[in-house]
C-alpha cells in the first residue's frame, strides 16, 4: 500500500495545534482514504498511532488499525496500557485548564509524569514504556470529581479500563458487551450503526450503578461520526439523567455535520458533552468497498506439530455467575470473571484485581518456555490478559482476537498481512479472526480465555493456532468449568 503526504513524512512536531497535514492512503481496487489532521498539539505522527486496511464491511470500507490498542497488531503491553494513561492525563489537563481559565499549563501537571512523557513513551522503546507505567501505578492521578467510565466493546474494553485505572478516588468502570445474557436484563442498550455487530448492552449487578449525577466518561478507540456515543448518551440520559459527559478517544475524525449533532444534543438535553482525543482530523473516502482480495494460502501445519499446554487459572480469580446464550440457542452457565468491568466495578475493587493479576502472572511466568512470547486476549476479554502480559518479563508482545473481518494484503505498510479465521470459543455461530502472526516470529503463544468453552467450540481456535507454526501454544483459562445442564437455554 502506498502512503503519500502533503508534507515530508517526518514532519516537524509541536508546530501548531492546527497543522493541516494531509495523508493519502491508496488501497486496492481504487479505494483511497485522505486524512487531514486539524489538531495535533502533541506532535504525534499518525504512523505511531495506526495503519490503514480495507474492511470487509459494506457500511464502512476501511479501518484505522491501531498500533496502540493491542487488537489486530501485536504491541508491547505497556504501550497499550499507556494509551489509556495518555487519555487520563489529557482529561486531567483539560480540567485543570478549564479550572484555571488558561489555554495551556506547564507540562509537568503531575509530579511523577506528564502527558508529553506518556506520548513520548508510546513512540519509544519498551523499557521506557514499562518504567513510566510503573511510576503511574505507584502514583495515580486524583480524579477530583466522581466519574463513571464506560468503554465500548469490543475494541476499547482494555483502553477504557486502562484510563479508569489511572485514577484514584470516586470512580466506577463498566464496559459494554455484544454478548446476550438470558438471566440478566441490560441496564442500557444501544446501537453502533457502522459496525458488523451493532448491538451494545450494559449489565451492572448493582441496581444503583448508574444512579447519581457523576460525570460519565465514554471511551472508544476512535470517533468517526460519534453516533455510537450519542446513542448511549440519549439512552442513559433518559434513564439516569446527569449534566456532564466526556467522550475520550485516541482518534477523532468527526466532520462539521457530526460536530453539529453533538451541539444539537447538548441543547436538546441541556447537557455538556466534552470531547478529548490525541489527534483530530477529517477523512475523505474515494471509491467503494473492496469486494475481494487474493487471500494468501493458509500456512500448512508444521511437520513437528504444535504442543498444547493447558493452564487452569480459576483459582487465581474471583467469579460471577451468569448464563449466556449462543446464536444457536445453546446456553452456558460458565462463570465470568468478577472484576473485568463487564458487570461494573469500583475503585475499591482495583486492588483485588491487581493482586489476582499478579498472582496469575507469577504462575504463568514460571511456565514460559521461550524468549519470544505472544500473549493473545480473546474478543472483549482484553484488559486482564494485557495486564498479565505486562508482568511476564521481556520479549512479550500482546494482541487479541476480534470479530472484525479485514482484507489481507501482504504488502509493506498495509496493516493486515496475515489472517487466521476461526469461530468464537464462546459462540460457535460468531466468526472470529486474529491477524499478523508472521512465520517464525514467536517461540510460544499464550491464549487467554475468560470462560471454559465446550471442547467442540475450542477446536476451530486450536486449529487456527496450529496453522501459525508457533511450536508451543499455552491455553490459559480463567474461569471454573461449566455445569453439565445449565438453566435458561436449550
Amino acid at each position: 500500500m502506498r502512503t503519500k503526504t502533503s508534507l515530508p513524512y517526518s514532519f516537524a512536531r509541536n508546530e501548531s495545534e492546527h497543522p493541516q497535514e494531509t495523508y493519502v492512503y491508496d488501497m486496492p481496487e481504487g479505494l483511497t482514504v485522505r486524512v487531514r489532521l486539524t489538531s495535533n498539539p502533541l506532535g504525534l505522527h499518525p504512523d505511531d498511532l495506526f495503519r490503514m486496511a480495507a474492511r470487509i464491511n459494506k457500511k464502512r470500507s476501511f479501518l484505522f488499525v491501531s498500533r496502540i490498542l493491542g487488537k489486530h497488531i501485536p504491541v508491547d503491553p505497556h504501550k497499550s496500557l499507556l494509551g489509556g494513561a495518555a487519555l487520563a492525563l489529557l482529561w486531567q489537563r483539560r480540567r485543570a485548564e478549564a479550572a484555571a481559565g488558561e489555554s495551556a499549563l506547564p507540562a509537568a501537571e503531575s509530579g511523577a509524569y506528564s502527558l508529553e512523557e506518556a506520548c513520548a513513551a508510546l513512540q519509544g522503546d519498551a523499557e521506557s514504556a514499562r518504567q513510566l507505567y510503573a511510576r503511574l501505578q505507584a502514583d495515580k492521578l486524583p480524579v477530583g470529581e466522581p466519574a463513571l467510565f464506560i468503554a465500548f466493546a469490543e475494541t476499547a474494553t482494555a483502553l477504557g479500563h486502562a484510563m479508569y485505572d489511572c485514577f484514584a478516588g470516586d470512580t466506577r468502570f463498566l464496559h459494554t458487551t455484544r454478548e446476550a445474557l438470558v438471566d440478566k436484563q441490560p441496564v442500557l442498550s444501544f446501537e453502533e450503526e457502522h459496525s458488523h455487530a451493532t448491538a451494545h448492552r450494559c449489565y451492572a449487578r448493582e441496581t444503583s450503578f448508574f444512579a447519581g449525577e457523576d460525570t460519565v466518561v465514554l471511551v472508544d478507540d476512535e470517533v468517526t461520526t460519534g453516533n455510537t456515543a450519542l446513542n448511549i448518551i440519549r439512552d442513559l440520559q433518559g434513564k439516569h439523567p446527569r449534566r456532564r459527559y466526556v467522550v475520550a478517544s485516541l482518534l477523532d475524525w468527526r466532520g462539521e455535520a457530526d460536530r453539529r449533532r453533538f451541539a444539537e444534543l447538548e441543547a436538546e438535553l441541556a447537557i455538556s458533552i466534552e470531547t478529548i482525543s490525541l489527534i483530530e482530523g477529517e477523512i475523505q473516502v474515494d471509491g467503494g468497498p473492496v469486494e475481494r482480495l487474493t487471500q494468501p494460502a493458509q500456512a500448512p501445519r508444521p511437520e513437528g506439530g504444535t504442543e498444547l499446554v493447558r493452564h487452569e487459572l480459576s483459582s487465581f480469580f474471583s467469579h460471577l455467575d451468569a448464563v449466556s446464550e449462543e446464536t444457536s440457542g445453546r446456553a452456558s452457565d460458565c462463570p465470568y470473571l468478577e472484576w473485568t468491568g463487564r458487570f461494573g466495578m469500583r475503585e475499591a475493587d482495583n486492588a483485588e484485581l491487581e493482586r489476582q493479576v499478579r498472582d496469575a502472572a507469577a504462575y504463568l511466568r514460571s511456565r514460559r518456555t521461550g524468549s519470544r512470547t505472544l500473549c493473545m486476549g480473546t474478543g472483549e476479554f482484553m484488559y486482564v490478559p494485557m495486564r498479565i502480559a505486562a508482568e511476564l518479563g521481556d520479549g512479550v508482545l500482546y494482541q487479541s482476537s476480534t470479530r472484525s473481518p479485514i482484507h489481507v494484503l501482504d504488502e509493506e505498510g498495509y496493516a493486515v498481512r496475515s489472517a487466521f479465521a476461526h469461530t468464537s470459543p464462546d459462540d460457535a455461530g460468531v466468526p472470529n479472526f486474529f491477524y499478523n502472526i508472521p512465520e517464525g516470529a514467536y517461540d510460544e503463544i499464550f491464549v487467554f480465555l475468560e470462560r471454559t468453552p465446550p471442547e467442540e467450540n475450542l477446536k476451530p481456535l486450536l486449529a487456527a493456532l496450529a496453522h501459525t507454526g508457533v511450536p508451543v501454544v499455552h491455553l490459559a483459562v480463567a474461569s471454573r468449568p461449566r455445569s453439565a445442564n445449565p438453566q435458561g437455554g436449550q
